[in-house]
Formats: C-alpha cells, sequence, structure tokens
C-alpha cells in the first residue's frame, strides 16, 4: 500500500514507517506513547470480515509490533483495538501502556493531553 492510498486522516496524524508481510505500518505523531496503527491492504472495514488467512496475517503483524513495543521499548502492557468510528478504512491501533504514562489508568482516546514530536534520528 502506497503513502496515496493511505487514509488522508492518518496520513495528517501519523509517521509513514514501512511495511510488515500484511499491513502498513504508521507511528502516531505524538510521542508520549508508543502508538503504532497498522492499515491491512483490505477494502472490507473490519478486521473480522477478513479471510482467515488473511486475519490470521493481520494479527500477527499486530503481535510483531506488540512484541516490539515490549522488549525493544521496555513497555509491560499493550492495547489493542480497531474502532474504525471515525476513520472507516480498517486500521489497528497497538499502543504501548505503563503505569505513569500521561494517560495512566485511563483510555488513551480523548486522554492524552500534551504533545511531542519524535526526533528525526528516532524515526529512522
Amino acid at each position: 500500500m502506497d503513502e496515496t492510498s493511505l487514509p488522508a486522516q492518518l496520513m495528517r496524524d501519523c509517521h509513514l514507517l514501512g511495511s510488515l508481510p500484511a499491513t502498513t505500518v504508521l507511528l502516531q505523531r505524538n510521542a508520549l506513547l508508543p502508538w503504532f496503527i497498522l492499515v491491512p491492504d483490505t477494502l472490507l472495514a473490519d478486521v473480522l470480515d477478513l479471510a482467515d488467512e488473511h486475519r490470521q496475517a493481520v494479527i500477527d503483524d499486530c503481535a510483531a509490533v506488540s512484541h516490539f513495543i515490549k522488549e525493544v521499548l521496555g513497555y509491560e502492557k499493550v492495547n489493542f483495538a480497531g474502532l474504525g468510528n471515525v476513520v472507516p478504512d480498517m486500521h489497528l491501533h497497538v499502543i504501548g501502556r505503563r503505569v505513569g504514562d500521561p494517560c495512566w489508568p485511563r483510555p488513551v482516546w480523548g486522554n492524552l493531553e500534551g504533545f511531542e514530536d519524535y526526533p528525526l534520528e528516532q524515526l529512522q
């Protein structure tokens, strides 16, 4: 999936990091939390509507990002969600959480106050 076929709202809110086998990987621009968004290449709106093999491949990508958040970034908890209420195109949120993060213990939606940019070298 290339940048032009990704939802405009997500491209405004995220950095394009690259691709995994079944998804395009985005990173929410606010560096206060490691908030990854994975976008499967499909016209379907809900992950549970994917064919079994495709759904498993998408979940495998999400699990790989979760592993990265825990093992490399050192977060002990990962929140995983597929909402699609604001951006109807299928996309899945994989978010690192820990006690004392800017939203803890509340959900990130509507509770992430403040903003911090990712340094260019960290994005690379």
